[in-house]
């Protein structure tokens, strides 16, 4: 996973330029790369026209100020934020427009997940069907990326524990920690807001009382509503697993 500042047209640009007629309803996307196993579909896929036309929808080609690196998507890529990364197509070489829904495998078969098991917002509802959906937007999510699992800390003094966190570009809300395991919660500071699509650091101070392990967890919930889950939602290929995150710390 990462966080990049990315430069591009807008897709809508292009698309307007090009002259999509009123009867599209689906974009889809085309790569240079090349399956890695024989008989393995070639990476195509497909948005809902509207998603192609969102302003922040991008044919990027710079990357943190540079030119995109080769395993980043060089010399351009399809840019989709707040939606999960199977859509952020790299090496483009065609963009298709389609006026009924696209029926590769990558879209029809593959990166789906149950029907109304998730909160999902945005949806794409010409790939639907009764059973199950594409995947789409990100759900909450957050990490704890100090202290690592495992750790000490001193009995009676400041620990700060930080982290990051993000979702599909409705805003975090906030962060709640718990330092007995979930029994309750105090909300962390959060960091600088660097956009709706970024991730969004935050920090605690914690001052462990007792000697011995403590359980450290982080909540993060979003200004749509969504909540990070403590127990987790099943699904055939594990997508959307955002489960709050636990870590041991041993005060001493």
């Amino acid at each position: 996973m990462g966080n990049a500042v990315w430069k591009g047209a807008r897709l809508s640009d292009v698309l307007n330029r090009a002259g999509i007629k009123k009867e599209t309803i689906e974009i889809a996307f085309d790569g240079a790369d090349a399956p890695v196993a024989e008989g393995t579909p070639d990476f195509v896929k497909s948005l809902p026209i509207w998603k192609a036309l969102d302003e922040n929808t991008l044919i990027a080609y710079e990357m943190n100020g540079q030119p995109l690196p080769h395993f980043n998507g060089f010399p351009a890529r399809l840019v989709v934020p707040g939606w999960t990364a199977t859509y952020w197509v790299k090496h483009l070489t065609s963009i298709e427009a389609l006026t009924k829904p696209f029926d590769g495998y990558w879209v029809k078969s593959a990166y789906r997940i149950p029907q109304g098991k998730f909160p999902v917002i945005e949806r794409f509802l010409t790939q639907e069907t009764p059973a199950n959906a594409p995947i789409t937007e990100m759900m909450v999510n957050s990490l704890i990326t100090h202290p690592a699992d495992g750790a000490n800390a001193p009995l009676r003094r400041p620990t700060e524990i930080r982290g990051i966190a993000w979702d599909g570009g409705y805003g975090i809300r906030a962060i709640e920690i718990s330092s007995d395991g979930g029994k309750s919660w105090q909300d962390a500071a959060l960091g600088e807001d660097h956009g709706r699509f970024s991730f969004r650091p935050w920090r605690f101070r914690w001052t462990p009382s007792q000697r011995g392990q403590h359980t450290i967890l982080a909540k993060a919930s979003n200004r749509a509503g969504q909540t990070q889950i403590s127990q987790l939602i099943l699904n055939p290929a594990g997508y959307h697993n955002n489960l709050i995150q636990r870590v041991s710390v041993t005060a001493s």
